[in-house]
């Protein structure tokens, strides 16, 4: 039988096929160092685990409202106002199957066949794909790495056409790290106000920020920009929860409210005992993340500099996220294969080191490194892959 055309585009995660690929590698007894998963290597904080533990213990195993617990939908409201200086009701918030959930329900209700979504480049994986499966065009848009791979208020005003209906602002961004900042943000959104374009700001990474820089949502510079932007968010990433799958929307009510609809006949409602756990980490005045901040502070400096001792390997310091984007293309050069991404092949077969290429998110001379693993692994990481390209080199 044949498959729906909208599938028949879709390129693979490239992301989750080389995680797939170094835990075979693993499986098969090989000593492998995988740098390309996307989630922290810290456990969830035990007192989340005890409250969906005592969640299910007290029967919340059942459906939920499709939009996600009122409870949560308040604990949100309350960390937007709290972090972010931002002001929603609660029907102006949808929880989701994570933020990725609510990343694709907001195109599939947004976007028309046809309709572009500016998509700046270096991206994360999905962004195009979701906006390929709504029949959206992606138009990306490269960023220069001299500008910390961040496009320009001018390459923006030169992307939009008659049916551009949306940009994508995902900062602290993945796969580099790098933010906006206020001033970079107040001029992006003056175009995106002039043009009526809406913003779709993607700050799962806003609490894993390693310098004294603070992030800024773009929703919170005016009170017009926020009427313009959909924030996505989540617990993923800041409270070491990828398993649990809880995300959430918040923007226009509706927007909100077609997604919620559409949620109603995709996914029924998040998990409940998920959920549960959500409102104990948006309810808790703990702050998990301190150690985890620190350790991958610690990390990221560790790694920044064994990359750049490398022959070829050029890498700047992000600010935020876990991962690393360095330019490989003289050292892929230099070693003689014939693009990065059978460079990243080889040296996952021979030194069993396992990189994202970054072809996956639109620059090929670039590869990822999550350092979300032990310092004394990315240290012999970085030893293996030196290796590997001085023993290439001709």
């Amino acid at each position: 039988m044949e498959l729906a055309n909208r599938v028949k585009t879709l390129t693979p995660s490239s992301t989750l096929a080389i995680t797939a690929k170094a835990k075979q590698l693993k499986n098969e007894g090989h000593d492998v160092i995988a740098l390309g998963a996307g989630e922290p290597d810290f456990n969830t904080p035990q007192f989340i685990i005890d409250a969906a533990n005592e969640a299910a213990q007290n029967g919340f195993t059942k459906y939920t409202p499709s939009g996600g617990i009122p409870q949560l939908k308040e604990a949100i409201a309350k960390k937007l106002d709290r972090d972010n200086d931002l002001s929603y009701s609660t029907d102006e918030i949808i929880v989701t199957t994570g933020a990725k959930h609510a990343l694709y329900t907001l195109f599939q209700v947004l976007l028309n066949r046809g309709d572009e979504v500016i998509v700046p480049a270096p991206y994360w994986v999905s962004y195009p794909e979701q906006v390929k499966l709504a029949e959206g065009k992606p138009v990306v848009v490269k960023a220069e790495e001299s500008n910390n791979f961040k496009i320009t208020p001018e390459q923006l005003e030169a992307s939009i056409t008659d049916t551009t209906k949306a940009v994508i602002i995902n900062s602290p961004s993945n796969p580099t790290g790098m933010m906006y900042s206020m001033d970079e943000l107040e001029k992006i959104g003056e175009i995106c106000l002039k043009h009526n374009l809406l913003i779709v700001s993607d700050e799962i990474y806003e609490q894993l920020i390693y310098t004294d820089d603070q992030h800024v949502s773009i929703a919170g510079i005016s009170e017009q920009l926020k009427e313009q932007t959909v924030v996505v968010n989540g617990v993923s990433k800041s409270y070491s929860m990828t398993g649990w799958r809880i995300g959430y929307a918040a923007g226009p009510k509706d927007i909100i409210k077609a997604m919620t609809n559409l949620a109603s006949h995709s996914t029924s409602n998040p998990t409940s005992i998920s959920q549960y756990a959500a409102l104990a980490a948006y309810s808790s005045e703990k702050d998990p993340g301190e150690e985890m901040r620190r350790t991958f502070r610690e990390r990221l400096d560790t790694l920044h500099e064994l990359l750049n001792e490398i022959p070829g390997v050029t890498c700047r310091k992000p600010k935020g996220a876990f991962y690393l984007f360095p330019n490989v293309k003289e050292a892929v050069r230099k070693t003689g294969f014939e693009s990065t991404d059978a460079w990243v092949t080889a040296l996952l077969e021979e030194e069993k080191v396992a990189l994202v290429p970054g072809s996956g998110f639109g620059f090929p001379d670039n590869v990822r490194l999550s350092y979300a693993i032990s310092i004394d692994l990315l240290k012999e990481a970085a030893e293996r892959i030196n290796r590997f390209v001085v023993n290439h080199q001709s």
